[in-house]
């Protein structure tokens, strides 16, 4: 038999298997089907897809500037500040706020 090196996660799993928490799922083909078609899906929805966005010249020579001045292209940037806006770790204020 061949000794093998487990990492903390491992052993952690191997010791729940053996003390029986683990329990065998029923239509194992059903289910493996429904986790390969999530997996696909989530990979999908990390795929980069290329859009066509208009910006003024002035803003886009801004973000170029910012962009520049960290050290990162202004797409990445772009990319970057969209992403912290859907998943509310920016806000967005619209208009002027001294109105």
């Amino acid at each position: 038999m061949k000794d093998y090196i487990l990492d903390e996660e491992e052993k952690k799993l191997l010791k729940e298997i053996e003390n029986g928490e683990w329990q065998s799922v029923e239509n194992l083909e059903e289910e493996k089907a429904r986790l390969v078609e999530s997996a696909k899906y989530s990979k999908f929805l990390k795929e980069k897809k290329q859009v066509s966005i208009r910006f003024s010249v002035e803003d886009l020579i801004a973000i170029k500037s910012k962009a520049k001045q960290i050290g990162i292209g202004y797409q990445n940037l772009i990319q970057l500040l969209v992403h912290n806006y859907v998943n509310n770790k920016t806000t967005l204020t619209l208009g002027d706020s001294e109105q």
